[in-house]
């Protein structure tokens, strides 16, 4: 719970390797140097466990990890399809390694006239993953994304899951995509019908700028900024997720894809401050 500071602040692992390119070593070292208690491994084709090397790539990550003081408690793969070959290896190393959460990958819309038979094929693809996360005893979730995504909407996540027991299949929500598609009340809405469904928590923001970055232009793009300038009031958020009795990992993503590593450590460090000081005046 909240009053004993149980939940997990862990650091999305993409950026280390996007922008600086740093081996897994040297991503941990600055993972623990900057203060937080794990990190959310990528287990993906680009990541740092290539999916189809996960049997033996996730077991020697994670031990890398824990010999910084980093907990593991999820992954980040690509998985969309039980009966991909990697899916049941994923799931059994995840097991194996004593990760709880593994989110899995997106469900693409694909143009107007298509939903209804895209969420019914989405269904289908979420049964499978449902058995491989009772068969292994560990959480697969999916993630709320913005956008071109069918989980974009919280409502329709949530109308998906319900009938799923969800230690198995929860909902991995992200108050950032979801104030950015639903920027009034949306979000709040998102966040409880998904309150029994919620097992980990993303934490990124947004704001909405004229044209592509502000650059005056036609038109409105979204784009990622400090987690105290953007479009979620984040003491609202975990007050919410006090009051669920959420204790699951919060993973920090840290996507400023335009700054050098230098820049994005001290950002990170900024927002990880951020969220810290939030929490500890609840």
């Amino acid at each position: 719970m909240f009053s004993d500071f149980d939940m997990k602040l862990i650091m999305f692992t993409k950026m280390l390797k996007n922008i600086g390119n740093l081996t897994l070593q040297q991503a941990g070292d600055h993972m623990a140097e900057i203060g937080f208690d794990g990190a959310d491994l990528t287990v993906r084709e680009g990541g740092y466990v290539p999916p189809e090397g996960v049997i033996k790539g996730l077991p020697d990550a994670v031990e890398t990890l824990r010999s910084r003081g980093l907990d593991v408690p999820m992954i980040t793969t690509n998985i969309t399809d039980a009966g991909k070959s990697y899916a049941r290896d994923t799931f059994k190393a995840a097991s194996d390694c004593g990760i709880k959460y593994i989110k899995l990958g997106y469900w693409e819309y694909g143009g107007f006239g298509k939903a209804e038979g895209q969420i019914r094929m989405m269904r289908n693809d979420l049964d499978g993953i449902y058995k491989l996360g009772k068969e292994y005893g560990v959480n697969a979730a999916v993630h709320i994304h913005s956008g071109n995504c069918l989980s974009s909407s919280a409502v329709l996540l949530w109308m998906l899951l319900r009938s799923y027991e969800p230690n198995h299949l929860g909902a991995y929500i992200d108050p950032g995509h979801m104030a950015v598609e639903g920027g009034l009340t949306g979000w709040r809405m998102g966040m409880d019908l998904l309150r029994e469904n919620t097992r980990i928590v993303a934490v990124k923001d947004f704001g909405w700028f004229r044209g592509p970055h502000g650059a005056g232009q036609k038109g409105w793009s979204v784009d990622i900024v400090p987690l105290s300038e953007g479009l979620v009031p984040w003491v609202e958020v975990f007050q919410y997720l006090r009051g669920m009795g959420f204790d699951g990992p919060i993973s920090l993503h840290s996507e400023y894809e335009r700054l050098k590593l230098s820049e994005l450590i001290h950002q990170t460090k900024v927002d990880l401050g951020y969220i810290r000081d939030i929490l500890k005046k609840l």
